[in-house]
């Protein structure tokens, strides 16, 4: 696969062995050693996805997270030797797709990395999905609430078409991340009810369309 990917990483030898393995595989690999240089790069550059460390000078990866996410929808892994549940979720909560603990395997990182961009890309399987106030253009990628665009995450985007395509269904929240995180995923189902938190908002009242089944998962509905 054909992609562009920008890695921040402030440990020189990790940063050097991760753009040859990934260039060595095809993918075009740009390096960040901080915070602030990858905010840089971001300006000039559009990239198929971001693999970002947490433990930075500068700007931690968390701060860069939250910027990136106020205007782009570029998917984003976490590098982190940061291994509790409640730093995971934090990350998810600013938006970030995914993540991986240090050490790990240049073939994991590299499998999950590829599996964000095509997620990321995506395949349209039809023009449009809509559900009461709510609907996706699935060519152009867009989200629309009352003919009002609205700014979604890519994991956002993708946990609402899952909905839309399954509307009227109750999905748990194992199904969620079978099918929207990928069965490689390695965090928990809180990282379900982060996301859901998440698009919930971004709907804004639309929000009130997804419904919590009680201990069996969410559902999307025309009413609110």
């Amino acid at each position: 696969m054909q992609a562009h990917i920008l890695m921040v990483e402030d440990e020189q030898r990790l940063r050097d062995v991760v753009r040859d393995y990934f260039t060595a595989h095809g993918v075009e690999c740009d390096l960040a050693r901080d915070g602030t240089e990858a905010l840089d790069l971001l300006r000039d550059h559009d990239y198929d996805a971001i693999l970002l460390d947490v433990l930075m000078p500068r700007l931690d990866g968390f701060a860069v997270c939250r910027a990136v996410r106020e205007h782009s929808q570029t998917p984003i892994l976490f590098l982190t030797a940061l291994g509790g549940e409640e730093d995971a979720l934090r990350g998810y909560a600013l938006g970030a797709d995914d993540y991986i603990t240090k050490p790990y395997s240049l073939a994991v990182l590299y499998a999950k990395t590829l599996a964000l961009v095509r997620r990321s890309r995506g395949s349209s399987g039809g023009a449009a999905l809509s559900c009461g106030a709510v609907s996706l253009d699935l060519t152009r990628r867009e989200c629309r609430v009352d003919g009002r665009e609205i700014f979604l995450s890519p994991r956002e985007y993708q946990l609402l078409e899952c909905l839309l395509r399954n509307r009227g269904r109750v999905l748990s929240r194992g199904e969620l991340l079978d099918k929207v995180w990928g069965i490689d995923f390695e965090g928990g189902e809180r990282a379900v009810d982060v996301q859901v938190k998440n698009l919930r908002c971004a709907l804004g009242s639309a929000g009130r369309q997804i419904k919590t089944v009680f201990k069996a998962g969410y559902r999307m509905e025309e009413g609110s």
